[in-house]
């Protein structure tokens, strides 16, 4: 497939994301019965994640964003900016961050550091992707959707430079 002069290459198809969202909403579902826990999406990339996996709850619950700044182009930066918070209070409440994908592991720590500040009742770390091999981490992630290699993907709300968001599937890109 081609896009813009790139090459795409399906690395997840549109059916094993929503399998895998089932999953995760059912484990979420169990994990928060009679509860009302507040989903903290992580801005852009985690919007259509979040949609879908707020549909497949069985759960009462509430949602708020964050939007930070890591990248430009294909390449981190090294630092994140706070763009958005969250205006939600989330003191003693069960907090699910939403995550669409955690290579460096820079944002996550950000914002794993910044809703403890907060004293949530419990923070549980979802991702849809997590590339082990260039993770940087000293926490574990709750519920990881899929591990891909450390390659640059899109499609299923992952951009590059804003585009390509919208593809139903996750795709590698490669330059032609």
């Amino acid at each position: 497939m081609e896009f813009h002069g790139y090459t795409l290459t399906q690395v997840l198809a549109k059916e094993e994301i929503q399998n895998r969202i089932s999953e995760i909403a059912a484990e979420l579902s169990e994990k928060f019965h009679n509860e009302v826990p507040i989903l903290i999406g992580v801005l852009n990339g985690s919007f259509i994640f979040l949609a879908d996996l707020i549909r497949a709850l069985d759960i009462d619950c509430e949602m708020d964003f964050i939007k930070l700044a890591s990248y430009h182009g294909d390449k981190s930066t090294g630092t994140v900016r706070l763009r958005k918070d969250i205006s939600a209070e989330i003191t003693g409440r069960h907090v699910i961050i939403i995550e669409d994908i955690i290579d460096s592991g820079l944002t996550i720590k950000f914002i794993k550091d910044r809703m403890n500040d907060a004293d949530p009742k419990s923070l549980t770390i979802v991702t849809l992707l997590l590339k082990p091999d260039v993770a940087n981490l000293d926490f574990p992630i709750d519920i990881v959707g899929f591990e891909i290699a450390p390659e640059f993907v899109v499609g299923y709300g992952l951009d590059y430079d804003q585009k390509m968001r919208h593809l139903p599937a996750i795709y590698r890109l490669e330059k032609e």
